[in-house]
């Protein structure tokens, strides 16, 4: 069976999932679900680039002698991995008598990452930032601080949104569901999305 979240479907689609679970009352199944790269485009902008469409990684819009910053990010597939375009701009310095003394870039930033799942959660591993048009010592510094900052931001709630969708009640039933159970045993990049195959038990009462 497959789900397929896209951009215009926010949640599951498993009305089969869900007949199902009313004839036996209770039901373990496997689902490829499908997440297409323009929700994670979207879970990025909502998550990470929080800041009128700007990921600060190094103070934030007030500052003006030093600061760091990725905006337009754009999210596709890698060689079986994510990859996140995005464009970086940023100075590094200090203020001698209200002027600014720095160094400072701009460059086009390439993250590529692995997702895997935990905690309910899809989450990017082995991240990894190269600069796709610059290079140096400040260039080098900024990809790292991206990195780590990546690592532990960016997550994907992929269980609550099965829980939103499965538990909701039919109109006029005199039951209720409930996600007993709920595990992604496995996830791979494709060329259009990201692919996760999930194993979940409902049960009808």
């Amino acid at each position: 069976m497959q789900g397929v979240l896209s951009q215009h479907q926010p949640l599951f689609m498993f009305k089969r999932l869900a007949i199902v679970a009313l004839m036996f009352g209770s039901t373990m199944c496997a689902v490829e679900l499908r997440i297409a790269y323009a929700v994670v485009q979207r879970v990025l902008a909502q998550q990470v680039f929080t800041d009128d469409g700007r990921k600060y990684v190094r103070a934030n819009r007030t500052s003006k002698c030093s600061y760091a910053y990725l905006e337009h990010p754009e999210v596709a597939a890698d060689n079986g991995r994510l990859r996140i375009r995005a464009r970086f701009s940023g100075r590094s310095g200090i203020d001698v008598m209200g002027r600014c003394i720095s160094l400072g870039d701009s460059f086009t930033a390439v993250i590529r990452a692995t997702p895997y799942y935990r905690d309910g959660a899809v989450w990017l591993k082995g991240v990894d930032v190269v600069s796709a048009d610059r290079d140096g010592f400040y260039v080098r510094g900024v990809r790292a601080q991206m990195a780590s900052s990546l690592s532990s931001q960016f997550s994907y709630r992929v269980a609550d949104d099965a829980r939103r969708m499965l538990e909701q009640p039919a109109a006029g039933a005199q039951w209720k569901q409930q996600v007993v159970n709920f595990n992604v045993t496995d996830i791979r990049v494709t060329p259009d999305a990201i692919v996760a195959v999930v194993d979940f038990t409902v049960a009808v009462q």
